[in-house]
């Protein structure tokens, strides 16, 4: 026999989670009670939008749902702008948050809140354990969810009562992430219209990529002779020296490089949704018909034709998609978009600003010193927008944002990154409304 906190805990650990973080509350003392022999490592936080961000970089550095818990009302409350930036980002994670006891709900008793109606529309799936013996199977659920298709947040409340009863419940098996595949030929469908086009281009972005997937992608670019670009807060997809890396396409992008797209005939949008950002407020590709030949890789089939009618789209993750394309033109001449690039590097070079404080300068000083892993967290205002432009990203997650464009992330972030990677470097910029 076994309380709801110690099940809830064992379904954790068998999911492999090693790390959580909380600020802690009385709606949630016997998961306290669990994590305390657990051997899973418990982050104590100040405030609960922090923890949530915590929780957040852990799974985008991971690949892994990060875990959070907070406590009801206020606490979930608090909660929601780290849910908000881990949706957007298509970030794996679950956040469990007490509930009132279920002999109480539905009176607004103390700190009530229906969080199905709150976090709707700002999560993958909610949902409230309103008996123990279900706890196993509302954790594989979500398992599953946060980390399968496009990957995101996932939301469970838990009555206090239902923690501190007992079960003798079995144990769920783990979770597994749905594995995508995609033949050679719809891959060849794709690197046709690619090969055959006088002004392709690629833009990448999205989650589920790793460094051997961008690798791959520099080795694709290489090949097929076309210059790729990163959408907002996503240049560390591949290393800004490669010869094809044209830069990225998200607030203020260079001029040139959005002509360079308005101008194309073909584009390979691969991992990305095309949202505000990416299409510089929709301007970019004609709604919902576009001009260019639009190849759409993604992995949740519900974004395809959501605002652009693409003329191929494949379900499938972005490795796997890069996988399959390096294998199949790998006897390709190798060739380089040379203008394309001579246009990035122009856009580098340093532009003066006023006042005694150079942010051009800081930021190219920390480019040019940094080892290549170290990691750069960042939030949200106008300091960003140095970082964007003068900083090259060396190798594959280095770079911690948020697209959801959220302040107060960069300090939780840098934390949480310097937990998972503590023989790393990582430097947080911050501006002081975000600090």
């Amino acid at each position: 026999m076994r309380h709801g906190g110690q099940i809830l805990v064992d379904q954790l650990r068998i999911n492999k989670v090693q790390r959580v973080f909380f600020v802690p509350g009385e709606s949630f003392l016997p998961v306290l009670d669990g994590l305390f022999d657990s051997g899973i490592d418990s982050i104590v936080g100040r405030q609960e939008g922090g923890v949530c961000m915590m929780a957040e970089a852990h799974g985008k550095l991971t690949g892994l749902p990060g875990i959070a818990f907070v406590t009801r009302g206020p606490g979930a409350t608090n909660a929601c702008s780290g849910i908000h930036v881990a949706f957007h980002d298509s970030t794996p994670m679950i956040l469990f948050v007490g509930q009132v006891e279920t002999g109480q709900r539905d009176r607004e008793s103390f700190q009530e809140i229906d969080y199905r109606q709150m976090f709707s529309p700002l999560a993958k799936w909610v949902a409230e354990i309103d008996r123990i013996d279900r706890i196993p199977e509302y954790l594989s659920q979500a398992f599953h969810i946060a980390v399968s298709g496009r990957p995101g947040p996932v939301v469970l409340s838990i009555p206090e009562d239902v923690l501190f009863t007992q079960s003798g419940i079995k144990d769920a098996l783990p979770a597994y992430r749905t594995k995508h595949t995609v033949g050679d030929a719809q891959v060849s469908l794709v690197l046709n219209d690619l090969m055959q086009a006088d002004r392709p281009f690629i833009i990448v972005g999205g989650s589920s990529w790793n460094s051997v997937a961008s690798r791959q992608l520099g080795d694709l670019a290489e090949r097929l002779g076309i210059p790729v670009c990163t959408s907002f807060r996503r240049q560390d997809y591949l290393d800004n020296r490669h010869p094809n890396y044209a830069g990225d396409i998200g607030i203020s992008p260079n001029p040139k490089l959005k002509r360079r797209l308005l101008e194309s005939d073909c584009i390979l949008v691969l991992g990305t949704r095309l949202g505000e950002i990416t299409s510089s407020s929709y301007q970019i590709f004609d709604i919902p018909n576009p001009k260019q030949k639009l190849l759409h890789i993604y992995p949740d089939g519900n974004e395809f034709g959501r605002v652009y009618r693409p003329h191929i789209s494949l379900i499938c993750t972005a490795p796997v998609f890069v996988e399959t394309a390096v294998r199949l033109v790998r006897s390709k001449p190798l060739v380089f978009p040379v203008e394309v690039r001579k246009e990035y590097e122009m856009w580098q070079i340093p532009s003066e600003t006023p006042g005694s404080v150079k942010m051009e300068q800081i930021i190219n000083y920390l480019s040019n010193h940094l080892s290549d892993d170290a990691i750069i967290a960042s939030g949200a205002g106008n300091y960003a927008g140095w970082l964007h432009r003068y900083f090259r990203y060396k190798s594959f997650q280095t770079q911690l944002a948020p697209t959801s464009g959220s302040m107060g992330y960069a300090l939780p972030a840098a934390i949480s990154a310097k937990l998972t990677n503590p023989g790393r470097e990582v430097v947080c910029l911050t501006g002081d409304g975000c600090f």
